[in-house]
């Protein structure tokens, strides 16, 4: 089976972030190794004030993970992300294809380029544009 890649952000309770940050990551990066994944970026997004409390939490840490995986293991991971302590909330996405290295690059802080047919598609698209700007102002 072919493996997808996926972002999943969590909500941690901030004490238990605060007290072992390196051991709050570690245990989310271990749980998606033994869930069959494989971690590509693991990093920390910010910390603020909830919307609503969460069991009785009223500040969260939001932390961000991408990971390849295939999809029938995805309940492994869900249950044990359920299961964990410091996890107050998570969600996980697929990810778009095409879009997997722009986002990888953007959360380990490279800066990100488009690809040549992209930027041929964005020049075409302005010059359009700029044709369009040109024939409403003659009319």
């Amino acid at each position: 089976m072919a493996k997808n890649t996926y972002e999943t952000l969590l909500i941690l309770d901030s004490n238990q972030y605060a007290r072992d940050p390196g051991g709050v990551s570690k245990t989310i990066s271990d749980m998606v190794t033994e869930a069959g994944g494989n971690v590509l970026v693991n990093r920390l997004w910010m910390e603020q004030k909830l919307a609503y409390p969460i069991d009785k939490h009223i500040k969260g840490t939001y932390w961000l993970t991408y990971f390849e995986m295939e999809g029938v293991d995805m309940t492994k991971l869900d249950r044990a992300l359920a299961l964990c302590e410091p996890v107050l909330r998570h969600l996980t996405i697929k990810l778009e294809p095409r879009l997997i290295e722009p986002i990888l690059a953007n959360a380990r802080g490279e800066s990100v380029r488009l690809s040549s047919h992209a930027e041929s598609e964005s020049a075409s698209d302005d010059a359009e544009a700029g044709a369009d700007k040109q024939v409403a102002v003659e009319a």
